[in-house]
């Protein structure tokens, strides 16, 4: 798969690298300085920054030319934050430097986010700098699915409806829900992310992406209590490579079709991602009883498995036995590729459970290389494939009845 960054990042001045995606501001570029302490901003974690945020954004967003907000060093507590456009200046970089924490008191967040940069393009995070959510403090009230239609905890970081944009070399630690949200974007990278909570944390996943195209993801070690990077609806032309995952739940794409109205997934490539001690490995997950969507040209190849529950898994009974109907999402050109390491012994290397509605068509297993973190000698589970028309080849060890 190809993603079209070079001509796309030209805008910025984004210069892809083949350790990951750099952003630097284009040459001749002098930005304006928006300082948050000059607008109120207290560096001591204890007065609430969050309105002074807000106005050193609105300002630079107004501006003429290139703007940079900067957030030093020193700690700064914030509740909800709306970075919102159309701007004016561009481009505009985000400069965090010292650590921002979230403030605990789930009252004051009346969306589902802590920070958000919205309908904005030509946007650079970045700084070296820490996102802490504090969600040790919250994760207690963590609904789950217990509760239908109850309200998710707040992600730290969304970026919805922003275009020709990135994030790179930010830490983020202990979110109340997700950590970062990528929605609804084009034409974006992310870059040298280190993401860090339990991995008993509720609800934490690493990145997700839903409704966007062209982003490119690249350089990340995520280690949560879900998903360490997860695809949703809506998405084409997706590049993960070079995540390092472990704890969590995998790198997933998923689930699809538990909501009305969700669109195609198309064109996803992960490749060359470690995964350790995770629950999964690569996964596709849908609900049964769903509404009728596709999602094809999904590669997963060069992943590397350590101690890994379930390496590769499609699951189209995912968080739904209960509903009579079968899944209706589509799942065709799938291609799991040069997949090798270790696995529990207690489960499957391969486990396909495809919908009776719609079986999985033309899925691969090519130069599949999996065996016991306990040895040789301590056989894995047979695999299992359910509705699902394979191709293997190459090297297998696959056993079972999937090809």
């Amino acid at each position: 798969m190809e993603i079209k960054a070079a001509g796309i990042f030209v805008i910025l001045g984004i210069a892809l690298l083949s350790t990951g995606v750099e952003c630097i501001p284009p040459r001749g570029h002098t930005h304006s300085i928006f300082d948050v302490t000059k607008f109120g901003a207290k560096p001591d974690g204890k007065g609430d920054s969050t309105m002074a945020m807000i106005r050193a954004w609105n300002k630079a967003c107004h501006s003429k030319g290139a703007a940079k907000v900067v957030i030093p060093r020193g700690t700064f507590r914030a509740g909800e934050v709306v970075f919102e456009g159309p701007c004016t200046a561009k481009p505009i970089v985000i400069e965090i430097k010292g650590t921002v924490v979230a403030d605990s008191d789930l009252s004051v967040y009346t969306s589902n986010y802590w920070f958000i940069i919205e309908h904005v393009a030509g946007v650079e995070v970045t700084g070296g700098g820490t996102m802490n959510g504090r969600g040790e403090d919250v994760w207690q009230f963590d609904a789950d699915e217990k509760i239908k239609n109850a309200p998710l905890l707040p992600v730290s970081l969304i970026f919805q409806g922003v275009n020709r944009s990135g994030i790179h070399d930010i830490k983020f630690v202990n979110s109340k829900g997700f950590h970062m949200k990528v929605s609804d974007c084009n034409d974006f990278s992310v870059a040298k992310l280190r993401i860090t909570a339990p991995g008993d944390s509720p609800n934490t996943d690493g990145l997700h992406i839903s409704g966007s195209t062209n982003v490119n993801v690249s350089d990340l070690v995520v280690g949560t209590g879900d998903d360490c990077v997860s695809i949703g609806d809506g998405n084409t032309n997706l590049l993960v490579t070079r995540v390092t995952c472990g704890p969590g739940h995998g790198i997933s794409i998923g689930s699809l079709g538990k909501r009305e109205k969700e669109t195609d997934v198309k064109g996803v490539t992960v490749r060359n991602c470690t995964l350790i001690s995770t629950t999964n490995g690569a996964r596709i997950k849908t609900y049964r009883d769903s509404p009728k969507l596709k999602a094809s040209g999904i590669i997963f190849e060069d992943i590397v498995l350590h101690n890994v529950t379930h390496p590769i898994i499609i699951d189209q009974d995912y968080n739904s036995k209960s509903r009579k109907e079968p899944s209706n999402v589509k799942l065709k050109d799938v291609h799991f590729r040069n997949i090798r390491g270790t696995a529990s012994k207690k489960h499957p290397a391969i486990s396909l459970t495809c919908s009776q509605a719609v079986p999985c068509e033309d899925v691969e297993l090519a130069n599949i290389d999996i065996v016991s973190v306990e040895g040789k000698a301590a056989q894995l589970k047979p695999n299992t494939c359910v509705n699902a028309k394979t191709i293997v080849k190459g090297k297998r060890n696959l056993g079972g009845s999937c090809g």
